[in-house]
């Protein structure tokens, strides 16, 4: 059985172990242009020992931004600036990745830390239809077909330009109630077009998306899409659309799900605990026959070991924890006696 070290070869790409730093938001960008930040944050997880590390949601046009102070990529001068962080990130031995993104209906929020009462950002959202999100946040334009146009190429030219700026695995955000995810949810989605009422209808918008991508994103390079398996809501999306929703994304060229949750639905009530959405992995992985990773609160060393050794994902993303020990792979390494990707500068301190 393969283990938390061992090596996972996706297309033309190998990963030196099944560890990823999942894509994290800094929301410490002025126009969308990457920074020092972000140069210093990646690179830092790289050199920790990460096999796979993912920029954070990155814009593929500017209403599409959670903040206005979000990464992006909607420009072909986002791209130089990107550069440095992929060369951070190969010199360290890691894998660079980037997740594409558009906030929908959720565009246009205060970063975490703000004063939550202040008045959002001044653009209007869009979304599959016109329902707020909650209380506070606006109604969003309800997305024509040109619209829905208009973004399929934008995610396109996102991953024509991750790709000039040397990234090497690509990740669709379609989770957590962003736009995606909104057209796939029955939650967020009352359209009574082409896009809207049954499940095929729903999830038309994220497969051409996938179509988009994946006609300009290279054969030998990994494709990869985050959902949320499930609302948390009774009505809402569940695990069982997830599994299904996979086997399509498989024939369309996706080769890894990001298995994540919720986010759609603010009065939604989520099981949060160690691994707890571990098991909606293992049934994409299982039912779909398709590669996951698994994602939230995975922590320990051993934690991560069982959820690769036993199948229940292939890789494991963890967030909060690389926040708090850029350096987990080479303690968990120890912890597992495994051979660690020990920088030479920093051999004498292990």
């Amino acid at each position: 059985m393969p283990h938390l070290f061992e090596p996972l070869t996706v297309r033309g790409i190998t990963l030196r172990n099944r560890i990823g730093v999942s894509p994290m938001c800094m929301y410490s960008y002025v126009d969308g242009f990457s920074n020092d930040w972000q140069v210093t944050h990646l690179g830092a997880r790289a050199t920790g020992g990460a096999g796979l590390v993912i920029a954070e949601a990155t814009a593929v046009e500017p209403r599409g931004r959670i903040t206005s102070h979000d990464v992006g990529i909607w420009s072909d001068e986002h791209i130089v600036p990107l550069q440095r962080v992929t060369r951070v990130i190969k010199d360290s031995g890691a894998v660079p990745g980037i997740q594409i993104a558009h906030a929908g209906r959720k565009a246009g929020d205060k970063r975490p830390w703000e004063n939550p009462q202040e008045k959002n950002e001044t653009w209007l959202p869009i979304g599959a239809s016109p329902i707020a999100f909650k209380n506070g946040y606006p109604v969003p334009h309800e997305m024509s077909l040109q619209d829905i146009l208009e973004v399929q190429r934008s995610f396109r030219s996102g991953a024509e330009r991750a790709l000039a700026a040397g990234f090497e695995w690509l990740e669709v955000h379609a989770a957590h109630g962003y736009l995606i995810h909104n057209f796939y949810s029955p939650l967020s989605n009352r359209r009574t077009d082409q896009y809207g009422g049954s499940f095929d209808n729903r999830i038309r918008f994220l497969v051409e998306t996938i179509q988009a991508v994946r006609a300009v994103w290279p054969e030998r390079l990994p494709l990869t899409v985050r959902i949320s398996g499930t609302d948390w809501v009774e009505g809402g999306w569940e695990v069982a659309d997830s599994v299904e929703l996979a086997r399509r994304l498989k024939t369309e060229g996706v080769d890894l799900i990001d298995c994540s949750s919720g986010g759609n639905a603010a009065q939604a009530i989520i099981p949060v605990g160690a691994g707890y959405q571990v098991p909606i992995s293992e049934s994409v992985r299982q039912g779909a026959n398709i590669m996951t990773a698994a994602v939230g609160m995975i922590t320990a060393a051993f934690q991560a070991d069982e959820i690769i050794r036993n199948g229940r994902a292939d890789l494991v993303l963890l967030g909060r924890e690389f926040l708090r020990d850029p350096y987990w792979p080479l303690h968990a390494a120890q912890v597992l006696k495994q051979a660690a990707p020990i920088p030479s500068q920093y051999l004498r301190a292990f």
